[in-house]
């Protein structure tokens, strides 16, 4: 099996792994980090987002070995010092969740999204970008709010 190593929330990691091995399960399986999710099996949940090189990526359909050499962020990896990320805070804030399932990946999917088009999201730009993240709980109204309170403060 061939041997990968990688940064994972800021530390080095390695480990060996089969060519199949899906990243999502390097991260849940080798490492215990089980915040990122697996929903679906198909990318089409966003349960499993992480950041890759710091851009958001499905990790249920990404093959670990594509990622060698790589720097990861996971959902554990947000906090820093004890004190929540400004986007975790806004949606325990603004009650953006429910059961809990989807938030890391709705979390994670949501920095991406203000790292790349910026804090000054309205509600039309926040629903189009997360129609990846689905959440079987809720109408969608505090994830929406809570996106745009965390994006205020990051």
């Amino acid at each position: 099996m061939p041997a990968i190593s990688m940064k994972v929330n800021g530390q080095s990691v390695c480990g060996d792994v089969e060519g199949r091995t899906l990243l999502v399960e390097f991260i849940r399986d080798k490492l215990g980090l089980t915040g990122t999710h697996v929903g679906c099996d198909t990318s089409q949940c966003g349960a499993c987002v992480v950041h890759v090189d710091g851009k958001a990526v499905k990790a249920c359909t990404a093959l670990a070995i594509a990622h060698d050499g790589a720097e990861v962020t996971t959902i554990e990896g947000l906090a820093a010092n004890g004190k929540l990320h400004p986007m975790q805070e806004a949606f325990r804030e603004h009650h953006g969740l429910q059961c809990g399932f989807c938030t890391p990946g709705m979390i994670m999917a949501s920095v991406d999204i203000v790292n790349r088009l910026g804090k000054n999201l309205d509600e039309d730009t926040i629903r189009h970008e997360l129609e990846g993240n689905i959440c079987r709980c809720t109408g969608y109204q505090n994830i929406v709010a809570a996106v745009k309170a965390g994006a205020a403060n990051m």
